[in-house]
C-alpha cells in the first residue's frame, strides 16, 4: 500500500477581504458548489463555506487553489478524505 500524502509540503491559507483565498499544499478537490468546496491538502481536509464560491484558480501540480465568493467559514478535518471513492450512500452505508 502506498502513502497519498505528500509529508513535509506546507499548508498555507490567505484571506483577502473575505472574497479571495488562496490555498497551498493543495492534493485535491472532493467537491465544489456555490455554497461548499472541500479540498483534500497536504495536513487534513479543509471545509470552505460561503456564498457564490467559484474556483478561479486551480494547480495541482504545484497544490495551488484560489477561491472567490463571499466566505464565512474556513474548517479544518482530521478524517481521511477517500479521493472520491466510496463516498456515495452505498459507500457510507458499508464503512
Amino acid at each position: 500500500m502506498t502513502e497519498k500524502r505528500i509529508t513535509g509540503k506546507s499548508n498555507n491559507i490567505i484571506l483577502e477581504d473575505r472574497e479571495k483565498l488562496g490555498i497551498s499544499g493543495v492534493e485535491f478537490v472532493e467537491s465544489f458548489n456555490d455554497n461548499t468546496i472541500i479540498l483534500a491538502t497536504s495536513k487534513g481536509g479543509i471545509n470552505v463555506k460561503g456564498a457564490s464560491l467559484n474556483i478561479s484558480k486551480l494547480n495541482l501540480d504545484e497544490g495551488n487553489v484560489t477561491i472567490q465568493g463571499v466566505i464565512n467559514s474556513i474548517t479544518y478535518t482530521n478524517k481521511e478524505i477517500s479521493n472520491g471513492k466510496g463516498n456515495g450512500l452505498l459507500g457510507k452505508m458499508f464503512k
